[in-house]
């Protein structure tokens, strides 16, 4: 069975996000070992300089490299990353697994991720050029990834 972490700097705070990610979770459970790693982001003054977002970048990336384990396929989603539509994705996660032993996927703080930690990954993914709310990424991510089985499998669950 895949093995799938979602490493994400945050908590989900809102109820209905954490019921919509624990029905992914429970539907992802018949394919997939699933790991959600919450790490607890660096707090930033209100308006915070270049640099304090840069050390905080730095320390979370820290965190992260922490969690991911050795011979993971690590996908970082950014915006500077590759989109793809369900299809791509889902090839994309098949291919990729193959000679891993866990799919990684890293949601980075409100200011993203740290560049070490995108250029560490195997793949650089954008779900868009549009902003979306951070929690309700999780969910769209949780989403994605159950949707790439069930292309995977032939189901009609992907029309």
């Amino acid at each position: 069975m895949i093995k799938l972490k979602i490493i994400t700097l945050g908590k989900l705070k809102e109820k209905y996000l954490r019921e919509a990610e624990t029905e992914y979770l429970k539907r992802l459970s018949s394919y997939a070992k699933c790991e959600l790693i919450e790490l607890e982001p660096v707090r930033l003054s209100d308006n915070p300089s270049d640099a304090e977002i840069e050390k905080a970048l730095k320390s979370e990336a820290e965190l992260i490299k922490k969690k991911i384990p050795e011979g993971s396929l690590v996908t970082a989603l950014c915006i500077e990353g590759k989109q793809y539509s369900s299809e791509e994705m889902s090839r994309q996660m098949f291919k990729g697994i193959q000679g891993h032993s866990n799919l990684v996927y890293i949601i980075g703080s409100s200011y993203g991720l740290h560049e070490y930690v995108k250029n560490q990954a195997d793949i650089k993914l954008s779900f868009s050029k549009m902003t979306f709310p951070h929690q309700l990424f999780r969910v769209m991510l949780l989403e994605q990834i159950y949707r790439g089985f069930k292309i995977e499998e032939g189901s009609k669950y992907h029309k």
